[in-house]
């Protein structure tokens, strides 16, 4: 028999009714959410109510304890896997900062729902259940961090919230799911090549993302600078282009010693030096801007972060993988 740690921290999945017909998020206690479930019978649940947050209430500072609540649930060698509810809005995040600081073979599985518990069609009883399910399996052992949803398994560094109310809310765009729960039965079909794990050493440093688009200058940029930022996340377009316009302030903010990463709005492909003129990636790479290949500008957040929290060197080495 498996022993599941089930570790909730609020989110739609967790939500009530309030008087006015909303959602107050995170209004149920962890066992008050697991006791509405059908969990397996067969695998023990001990569940830890961490946080009772909205998904945009989570932080690195939440997200750093939440990663230690996971640690000490992971000192008992009977814990199999642990089970990780949370809002779905910035769900994604959370699971790639802990992908990237946590290096335990045991599966580590984030899920949270598109529905309250009490609407019709509610999606919170079969992503928990099955979620537990992954967590308990031998499959997922040092795979990483996944995310599951809607019965489908999902690598923590490219799953991203698709959908702001189906409940399909979640994909992979470009290289798809990893496996599936069908009927109680994980199977799994693709796994990770690579696996990283930084060690943080301070605190994590502000790193702020600037989306591009036409007319964009430098505005944000010297606002991010001004204001502490270690790092700046450009989302450019295409292969990794800004307006001209942008180029005075990104080469300031490389000159104090601000890095910067380049990542593209498009939902597939990498950042690649393909034009020779102001603003381009080419242009920005010879200026010091590390080109992020095929990171969304959130996941590059989190690794920047986290990264200059462990005083790691930082080059485009760091974002191959």
């Amino acid at each position: 028999m498996g022993k599941i740690s089930l570790i909730t921290t609020g989110g739609t999945i967790a939500s009530k009714e309030t008087a006015n017909g909303m959602l107050a998020s995170g209004a149920l206690t962890g066992h008050e959410l697991a006791s509405l479930c059908e969990l397996p019978s067969d695998i023990e649940v001990k569940v830890v109510d961490l946080f009772r947050i909205s998904s945009m209430s989570m932080s690195f500072e939440k997200m750093q304890q939440l990663k230690s609540a996971i640690q000490k649930e992971l000192e008992d060698p009977e814990v199999t896997g642990i089970v990780v509810t949370h809002g779905t809005d910035t769900l994604e995040e959370t699971a790639y900062f802990l992908d990237v600081t946590s290096n335990d073979q045991r599966p580590i599985v984030l899920t949270g729902s598109q529905r309250s518990p009490q609407e019709v069609g509610t999606d919170v009883y079969s992503n928990l259940r099955n979620s537990i399910l992954c967590a308990a399996s031998d499959l997922i052992r040092d795979v990483g961090v996944v995310v599951v949803f809607n019965e489908r398994i999902y690598s923590a560094k490219y799953v991203k919230k698709v959908h702001a109310s189906n409940l399909q809310g979640f994909e992979s765009f470009g290289y798809g799911y990893l496996g599936i729960i069908d009927n109680d039965v994980v199977s799994i079909y693709q796994k990770p090549l690579h696996r990283e794990c930084f060690d943080i050493q301070n605190l994590i440093p502000r790193v702020d993302i600037i989306k591009c688009h036409t007319g964009a200058d430098g505005l944000f940029i010297d606002a991010a600078v001004a204001n502490g930022a270690k790092g700046i996340v450009l989302e450019g377009v295409g292969r990794g282009q800004v307006t001209p316009v942008m180029v005075t302030s990104i080469q300031a903010a490389i000159d104090k010693g601000i890095t910067i990463i380049m990542t593209t709005s498009a939902e597939e492909g990498k950042v690649h030096p393909a034009y020779d003129y102001e603003g381009s990636a080419f242009d920005l790479k010879q200026r010091g801007v590390i080109l992020g290949a095929d990171y969304d500008s959130k996941k590059a957040r989190i690794k920047l972060a986290v990264m200059l929290a462990s005083e790691n060197p930082i080059d485009e080495t760091f974002f191959k993988y």
